[in-house]
């Protein structure tokens, strides 16, 4: 399995923005990081994980959930096996442990099926 590891989570408050970033390292079976799809996800207290999207292998297309998609951007650059999540207009139920994730596909990672591998997660709280 790729290795995958989230920074940038901290305290924001309500209204900001904060950018994460998750960094891959190593490979599986002949496949390297553009060969993913990759995914970020987040887990409020209590509450199940929760899809927030996509980029596919190359960075040409993003998808999002309904909940995020006209706050969080995501983006990948290959060549330093980095994918980030912008998050802007941040809220506080924003607050959660957000991870990234590597998969094939996006029909199966939007349903938290199919994913190889996690990172362990970064925590992200905004207060009011």
């Amino acid at each position: 399995q790729i290795q995958l590891l989230e920074s940038g989570g901290g305290l924001v408050q309500a209204g900001g923005s904060l950018r994460l970033s998750c960094v891959a390292s190593g490979h599986t079976s002949g496949r390297t990081f553009s060969d993913y799809i990759m995914g970020w996800f987040r887990q409020a207290p209590g509450k199940e994980r929760e899809f927030l999207g996509a980029i596919n292998f190359s960075g040409s297309h993003t998808y999002y959930a309904d909940s995020v998609k006209d706050r969080f951007a995501i983006s990948r650059d290959n060549a330093e096996t980095t994918v980030h999540l912008q998050m802007n207009e941040m809220k506080s139920e924003d607050t959660a442990t957000y991870y990234c994730g590597a998969g094939l596909t996006i029909a199966q990672m939007s349903h938290l099926l199919g994913v190889e591998s996690w990172g362990q997660g970064t925590q992200v709280t905004v207060s009011s």
